[in-house]
């Protein structure tokens, strides 16, 4: 036997949530393979298994509060019995659910309510105690699971009745309550919250559903009331010709493609225009320790990235040394981490700038909110074709209103604005970025 363990949690965590398991008891495991997740106020941690075998017990249910090497469950050799467990007694006293097979061998046909359940190879031992103990079918149940399973959350949810109506007639199950959110890279993606009823809605029904905060939500939460409450923000403004920038990527896309595997973006530009900038004011790159200031000799910018669990903001190391090629190759891997639920505490660890783009989901304007301890967040928007004067001329070119939230207490008015403008011109000017004025 070998014990299934909770990783080692990191200095700033202190526990976490069983978020879902992926075997159940007796089921095979091989070496390396994720058994189950756990979610944290950071990031999703994943349990792998240690050696071969069958998973012979479960010590914690989904939903259930983990420590830092807490026992989650065991791992015996191929053909070991599986220990019974309160979810798996549970299940036997409840008898087989609709669709399952019976220990004859026999389908137990579903009842007249509905179908035989779908996705029931996928539910976890206290979902199926649930859906057994309440009649429910999963397939009507909204999965809000990081891969489209159903969580014990989802399951409890839909047993107290889900959507609730307040009208004359009475739904026997909740309509669906999924939606999509985008994702850095404009492509939607699951999310967490629940959405407006896909199914039809009773005239005048009010429906309504409770779901608790993620570890993650909450987390982002409080992070975001602190950084109201202690620091002293405020938002300046400008705005970019993008054309420079855009028939730079023109021209050299298809070449660029051709030898670095990935495509040129306007993140890249921005992280390379940030970076100058930052070095030409160094009290934008720092931070606040009590009443000291930290100017800090390096440049990690963190680029805000859209998951179904929230917004996550992982970190480019080092980009006074990267290449362009090597921005977009390192923003295209977090994107897909960030979508899979697979980045990690060293990925959004530290960070000394960010840059966040609501300009993917169609934002004109924004004043976005500095990621603590930092002391600034440029904010891109999305590019609109505008009359604007030129050489005493009216044109019409692409521009984009970008915006820089600040900390004013060591940040002052004259080099926020500064700052910005510097930006503006290395976009307007590419070639600026190579001679790094």
């Amino acid at each position: 036997m070998a014990d299934i363990k909770v990783p080692v949690f990191s200095e700033s965590v202190s526990e976490g949530t069983l978020l879902t398991w992926h075997k159940k008891p007796g089921d095979a495991v091989k070496r390396g393979e994720v058994l189950a997740e756990i979610e944290t106020d950071k990031v999703v941690l994943e349990v792998t298994a240690q050696q071969d075998g069958v998973l012979t017990g479960i010590a914690k249910q989904e939903g259930d509060t983990v420590l830092s090497e807490e026992v989650l469950g065991t791992v015996g050799e191929a053909g070991s019995a599986p220990a019974a467990s309160t979810s798996a007694a549970a299940d036997q006293a409840s008898g087989p659910v609709a669709g399952e097979t019976s220990a004859g061998g026999t389908a137990v046909q579903p009842d007249s309510q509905g179908s035989a359940p779908a996705r029931r190879d996928d539910l976890s031992p206290a979902v199926r105690k649930i859906v057994a103990e309440k009649g429910l079918d999963p397939a009507q149940i909204p999965a809000t699971g990081p891969k489209g399973n159903i969580t014990k959350e989802d399951a409890v949810v839909a047993a107290q009745g889900g959507l609730t109506y307040q009208g004359p007639q009475d739904a026997a199950q909740p309509p669906s309550m999924r939606e999509a959110e985008g994702t850095s890279g404009g492509q939607p993606a699951a999310s967490s919250h629940p959405a407006a009823a896909s199914a039809p809605v009773p005239q005048g029904a009010r429906p309504e559903q409770r779901v608790p905060m993620t570890r993650i939500r909450a987390r982002i939460a409080e992070r975001l009331k602190d950084v109201q409450n202690t620091a002293a923000l405020l938002t300046t403004f400008n705005e970019v010709n993008m054309k420079p920038a855009m028939d730079l990527r023109k021209k050299y896309q298809d070449q660029f493609v051709a030898k670095h595997g990935v495509k040129l973006g306007f993140m890249s530009l921005f992280v390379r225009a940030a970076t100058e900038a930052l070095k030409q004011f160094p009290v934008v790159n720092a931070s606040v320790d009590g009443k000291d200031i930290i100017y800090h000799g390096y440049y990690d910018i963190g680029i805000a990235v859209a998951s179904d669990r929230g917004l996550v903001v992982p970190i480019l190391r080092d980009t006074d040394g990267m290449s362009l090629a090597a921005i977009e190759k390192q923003i295209a891997e977090y994107a897909t981490k960030a979508r899979g639920g697979k980045l990690t505490m060293e990925d959004m660890s530290g960070g000394t700038f960010s840059i966040t783009n609501g300009g993917t989901f169609g934002s004109m304007m924004s004043t976005p909110i500095i990621n603590a301890p930092q002391s600034a967040i440029l904010g891109m928007h999305n590019i609109i074709e505008r009359p604007i004067a030129q050489n005493g001329q009216v044109v019409i070119a692409p521009m984009m209103y970008v915006a820089l939230s600040y900390d004013h207490r060591i940040i002052d008015g004259k080099e926020a604005v500064q700052f910005l403008v510097t930006i503006k011109n290395i976009l307007e000017d590419p070639a600026r970025m190579l001679l790094e004025i």
